[in-house]
């Protein structure tokens, strides 16, 4: 998954370091904000510096910190844990639906303690489970969402976009994104107040932009008008990319449904736009990583799936039955997905795949 930088974000960056402009956050960056904003039907956004660092602006602008636990995913990457850690708080990690990799409800259920404050709902690869009853859920309980849509910008469910459902929703534009400014991130919502306290933590905890007066504790989170640029540009792009990447989902599909190892997760692509091609591997660990390898002999790159944050050392301590994330992490292959592949590149890539298992 390669960024795609076009002519058009070389010449806007070139007219702006030409017109004076200022570097850091200003004019560019608050259009940026409200393509953003438009774009997913928000009534606010704020851009940060990276997309890691949104979610925990969001856990602290709903006061979420040290003694309170926030349910996470234990299928996703592993900035999602981080995220809660990094606001003060305790992740407890719950097992994910295989289905859509998404959170399993019902284990949720079973996760709540006095404790428990947020659910984050993390939508890999634009995937989503019933939304609808997640938030009627979390409000039947008392409970902050925080959507973690990083990889779902251009994906929505009846309709309405990811990231809008929850009390905040998280996005991000790092390199591999559908958009990318490089690194950075985004918050939506729709509750003035969360919003006033996002700006705040942004910020240095400041009043007013360009005021030295703190109301409250803040950080340097800020975004660049030079980041803007290139993010304005590449909104431009989004309608195209995301139709792109249906495209694309579709034809590797058609072309390996056929092939008994390989097995596609269910995917809407009139809601969904996949930001990778994802296949499972039903053999397990050892095949995938034998296909990997046959295939970067040929020359095409593939990535496995996110290990089960359970398995990694930071999260050694967390105890637990994580059945279908350690299916999925063991079976998982990302395949090649940028946007500018066409459609004899992921013929050759799916021959190869063929080549593999016939």
């Amino acid at each position: 998954m390669e960024p795609w930088i076009g002519e058009e974000e070389k010449r806007a960056m070139m007219e702006y370091l030409n017109s004076g402009g200022w570097l850091t956050e200003f004019r560019k960056t608050r259009e940026f904000e409200r393509m953003i904003a438009s774009y997913v039907g928000s009534k606010y956004a704020s851009v940060v510096s990276n997309g890691t660092v949104s979610l925990v602006i969001a856990l602290m602008a709903l006061s979420i910190g040290k003694g309170d636990e926030v349910i996470v995913p234990d299928y996703t990457m592993i900035a999602s844990a981080n995220a809660v850690v990094l606001a003060g708080a305790k992740p407890v990690l719950v097992d994910i639906d295989r289905s859509n990799l998404c959170l399993d409800l019902d284990l949720v259920e079973e996760a709540i303690t006095p404790k428990t404050k947020a659910i984050m709902l993390v939508t890999i690869n634009g995937r989503y489970p019933e939304m609808k009853k997640f938030v009627k859920f979390a409000h039947d309980h008392d409970l902050f969402l925080v959507e973690d849509a990083a990889q779902s910008l251009g994906s929505r469910f009846k309709g309405k976009h990811l990231g809008t459902f929850g009390d905040v929703g998280s996005f991000s534009f790092s390199a591999p994104k559908v958009i990318t400014t490089g690194q950075g991130g985004a918050l939506v919502t729709d509750n003035e107040e969360i919003y006033q306290k996002i700006l705040k933590i942004k910020d240095f905890g400041r009043a007013k932009s360009g005021v030295d007066y703190h109301e409250t504790m803040g950080y340097n989170f800020k975004f660049t008008d030079l980041q803007a640029v290139i993010g304005i540009e590449q909104m431009k792009k989004l309608d195209w990319r995301v139709k792109r990447k249906k495209e694309m989902y579709k034809l590797y599909k058609e072309l390996l449904e056929d092939i008994e190892g390989i097995e596609f997760i269910d995917t809407n692509l009139a809601d969904t736009s996949p930001w990778f091609i994802d296949i499972l591997v039903e053999k397990g660990e050892k095949e995938r990583d034998k296909l990997a390898s046959f295939l970067d002999k040929k020359g095409i790159g593939t990535r496995p799936f996110y290990p089960a944050i359970h398995t990694q050392p930071p999260y050694s301590w967390v105890n637990g039955d994580f059945k279908n994330a350690e299916y999925v992490s063991e079976r998982g292959l990302w395949l090649p997905s940028a946007s500018f592949l066409s459609d004899d590149d992921i013929e050759y890539i799916c021959q190869n795949i063929k080549d593999f298992f016939l």
